[in-house]
């Protein structure tokens, strides 16, 4: 088996140049779109924020917005409780012999082995593959014999978001969403020219985009699935698929095309990153890179969202006038936002909901408050963008019944819009960009949620509730929201409420005409990454204070600038990069990671984040050659990851593979979804 780790580390951030080629747009390689000169989270001391530090243990922290910020949103922010951030990380923890429950496995070390490598005493198996088909009437996958009429019936590529949802009255049965984020063109077609893509290429990558509804079947002896093909409730949405614009900025004129007058009506929905779970029983989906499909930007807020001002590198708009802003200026409006999908209406149009805000969303995840309304969690994958937070002015109705269904699905259109503003409670000379912990033994503080828009009314001086909505970068700009090391996916724990960011990396932190290292984010060419732990009042997360420390942060454990809350070092698995983030039924935050800098393939790792336990990160799996690790789902008996672009590294081709996973030498290399389980029928970890 060939090892391939040379060529691993040689672009930045741990990808191939591949992989930034057709995943981003190289946007490593571009300047940061965000050039404003907003405050940092180090910088907001005097003026702008009155803070305390966070007390230990049971402790409660008060945060209030003082005089600089009321200049900002145009009006003071009230005064607000955050939930204990409680378990002083300095203390040293005495762990028991067994490990905390969830996690009691033995750890995988780190390799390059060209497979998915679990612990002992687990199976696995590949769910299902890009190709397999779904719906009635889809052919078998022909690597050499694509067509775009077949691979709108199967399953598309790339898989990052998994969901998997129950579905009463089939027996073991459960209906399984998938993101299909991007295409790898290289990898899918022998012979593939980039400078001339044919026209079925293109609407073969147009159909492999998109959303997944598939309904599996668990086997009762293990964790296994498999996919129940051509059942009744599977389905496949593409980039020419229709899409429902609702919420404050549906029909906005800078939302109209010469093709969609009414500014509602969207097709397609593009580079589906991580996404979300509701608790009414629907998904979430975050349009992240959206901005490389689109040719000939020329405005400064098309440079804001990081589109070019030349040709694309699929080509697309060759094919199709609205991938050319010079000919429809409005149409990457109609990107970046969070997709809200009834995976059990195979009937129903997918909408893009306008309240969220557009920018390159990773993920979104809701919690409810004590009163059942929605709050939604989400992050801007970018270098030196920002986490938000949306909070509808509706409760949700429970029941399955038509009327409270009908109602949820309108949760999501009316609420509040918020961007973070963070500080520290360290002295400034303490955050010297080396990571080294300050004199309190962590990095911690306190923040504020700022308002950015409710409804059609706009708390940003200068711009329309319509201008937030669809330019909300600019909007977190113009009232000074911190600037982190690219938010990523952001998940609230279903145990304490406690909000979890992961910052994936920022290797331009420190640099000249850069932001500096601060105490949220506080290390120069920054290329592990960190967690944060947000706390928030429990019964209220829709107050406007918040408390936060950094519960991880990434790297080498001999590293001295890593940190595990306290945990014992020697005794944590190695981990760069943290990029997608889960909770099992105990407790414990699982982590995916995307770009490992350590020399080793990306992984999954679960980590405590309570007890005296806390802190302990083990590794769960790893990747093949090449491929990233998305997902994940993690239930009672089985956990479920997507391998995303296996072989994509650099100078590898259909003809010259850098990986042969999943199904060996002379096939061609597939992302597929993988299932997870104890060989003993066991509950995974305990």
């Amino acid at each position: 088996m060939r090892n391939m780790l040379p060529l691993i580390g040689s672009h930045p951030g741990g990808r191939s140049a591949l992989t930034c080629r057709y995943r981003c747009g190289d946007a490593c390689f571009k300047e940061v779109p965000n050039t404003s000169d907003n405050e940092y989270a180090g910088d907001v001391i005097a003026g702008a924020l009155s803070r305390r530090s966070m007390m230990r243990a049971a402790a409660v922290v008060t945060v209030a917005a003082a005089a600089g910020t009321a200049t900002l949103v145009g009006g003071g922010v009230p005064e607000a409780e955050a939930a204990p951030l409680a378990g002083h990380p300095g203390k040293k923890p005495k762990p028991t012999a067994s490990g905390a429950r969830g996690l009691r496995f033995s750890p995988v070390a780190p390799n390059t082995r060209d497979q998915v490598s679990v612990p002992d005493g687990y199976g696995q198996n590949v769910v299902i593959r890009w190709g397999e088909p779904i719906l009635r009437g889809a052919p078998a996958f022909q690597p050499d014999k694509q067509t775009a009429k077949a691979q709108a019936g199967q399953f598309g590529y790339n898989n990052d978001f998994l969901s998997l949802l129950p579905l009463q009255g089939e027996r073991g049965r459960q209906v399984l969403v998938a993101n299909h984020e991007y295409t790898d063109e290289n990898l899918m077609f022998r012979g593939y020219d980039p400078a001339s893509p044919t026209r079925e290429q293109v609407e073969i990558a147009w159909a492999a985009h998109g959303l997944s509804v598939v309904v599996v079947q668990e086997e009762n002896r293990s964790g296994k699935l498999t996919p129940v093909n051509r059942h009744p409730l599977n389905r496949r949405l593409t980039a020419t698929s229709v899409f429902q614009v609702t919420g404050p900025a549906a029909g906005s004129p800078l939302l109209r095309t010469s093709a969609d007058r009414t500014g509602t009506k969207v097709l397609g929905t593009l580079n589906n990153c991580a996404g979300g779970t509701t608790p009414w029983g629907t998904t979430l989906h975050g349009e992240e890179n959206f901005n490389q499909y689109f040719a000939n930007g020329s405005s400064d807020t098309d440079k804001r969202y990081g589109i070019g001002t030349g040709e694309t590198e699929r080509k697309w708009e060759r094919f199709d006038k609205r991938f050319d802003l010079s000919r429809e200026p409005n149409e990457a409006h109609r990107f970046g936002w969070v997709v809200e999908l009834d995976p059990y209406d195979p009937d129903s149009t997918p909408r893009k909901r306008t309240a969220l805000g557009r920018f390159k969303h990773e993920a979104a995840q809701p919690r409810l408050t004590s009163d059942g309304r929605p709050v939604v969690y989400m992050g801007d994958d970018e270098k030196f963008d920002y986490f938000y937070k949306f909070v509808s002015s509706k409760k949700m109705k429970k029941g399955t019944s038509r009327a409270a269904r009908a109602h949820n699905l309108t949760l999501l259109d009316e609420g509040t819009l918020y961007v973070a503003k963070l500080t520290g409670d360290s002295p400034a000379e303490e955050i010297d960009g080396t990571g080294k912990l300050p004199t309190d033994s962590e990095f911690d503080g306190s923040g504020v949620w700022i308002p950015l828009a409710t409804g059609d009314t706009s708390h940003v001086p200068g711009m329309t509730a319509e201008e937030v909505y669809v330019f909300t970068r600019l909007a977190g700009d113009k009232v000074g929201a911190t600037k982190m090391d690219r938010p990523e996916d952001v998940e609230p724990s279903p145990r304490t409420g406690r909000v979890y960011i992961a910052l994936t990396n920022n290797t331009d932190r420190g640099k000249a005409g850069k932001a500096a290292a601060d105490e949220a984010n506080p290390r120069d060419a920054n290329k592990h990454g960190q967690i944060l732990e947000l706390a928030e009042n429990w019964d209220d997360p829709a107050g406007d204070g918040f408390a936060w420390r950094l519960f991880l942060v990434a790297g080498d454990p001999k590293d001295p600038s890593t940190y595990f809350s306290g945990f014992p070092k020697e005794r944590v698995s190695p981990i760069s990069c943290p990029d997608n983030v889960a909770f099992d039924d105990h407790g414990n935050l699982w982590i995916s990671t995307d770009g490992n800098q350590l020399g080793s393939h990306d992984g999954l790792f679960g980590v405590a984040t309570a007890g005296e336990r806390r802190g302990e990160l083990k590794q769960f799996l790893t990747m093949p050659t090449g491929a990233e690790t998305c997902g994940p789902v993690i239930q009672d008996r089985r956990v479920l990851v997507a391998v995303q672009h296996p072989g994509e590294i650099d100078g590898a081709s259909v003809e010259k593979p850098a990986s042969t996973w999943p199904d060996g030498p002379g096939r061609i290399v597939r992302p597929s979804v993988v299932a997870v389980w104890r060989k003993d029928g066991g509950d995974i970890g305990v």
